[in-house]
């Protein structure tokens, strides 16, 4: 009698949720293809590597300049080992040595902020130009969704926690990833040209 009126109930449910389903206009979008896609992703990238770049070169140029000071003063440690410099030569040497050392522990500490603070600029430069990019992928996509009246839109890019494609199956024709790559990639409009200045007779 139970497991009757269990059935009962469930079917009671499921006939509604089904009926209301066959009437949903549902979209699926590929997210990560038309972020990868969308022409502003490309420059985006060439910028960050252009940053990047820069940025090495500047750390190799702090590095170059560290390891000659560090020559300097192996060399200086040499010398003072000579048993044929005066002692007041061995001072000298000396005193030019550990102004040297205290120099090369600032240059140290130099590449090392600069190489932190370095890093985090590029890193907040790159999150905030995906972010940009993911929010004009969005407002296509919802204006496609206002424009066809959808009533549920997947992203069929998307994983679990579990690593399992959180949409298992979609139709073909339910995807619109080309009319959204398609719209953003579409040139912007020219400007109206202003008319010619008249000839004058």
């Amino acid at each position: 009698m139970k497991k009757l009126i269990l059935v009962a109930v469930l079917s009671a449910f499921a006939l509604p949720i089904g009926a209301f389903a066959q009437g949903m206009k549902v979209g699926t979008i590929d997210m990560n293809r038309a972020f990868k896609e969308y022409n502003k992703t490309k420059d985006a990238e060439t910028k960050i590597n252009d940053a990047k770049n820069a940025a090495k070169k500047e750390y190799d140029d702090r590095a170059d300049a560290y390891k000659k000071a560090l020559d300097e003063i192996n060399k200086l440690n040499q010398q003072l080992e000579a048993p044929a410099l005066s002692a007041d030569a061995k001072t000298q040497k000396a005193k030019d040595r550990d102004e040297k050392i205290a120099s090369i522990k600032n240059m140290e500490r130099e590449i090392n902020d600069f190489r932190q603070t370095r890093e985090k600029q590029l890193q907040e430069q790159a999150v905030r130009m995906r972010d940009g990019i993911v929010k004009e992928i969005t407002d296509v996509v919802m204006a496609k969704v206002k424009a066809d009246n959808m009533d549920l839109v997947f992203d069929s890019s998307g994983v679990s926690l579990n690593g399992v494609p959180m949409l298992m199956f979609s139709k073909p024709e339910m995807d619109f990833t080309d009319s959204v790559v398609a719209q953003l990639n579409k040139p912007a409009p020219k400007a109206a040209a202003t008319p010619a200045a008249k000839a004058k007779p």
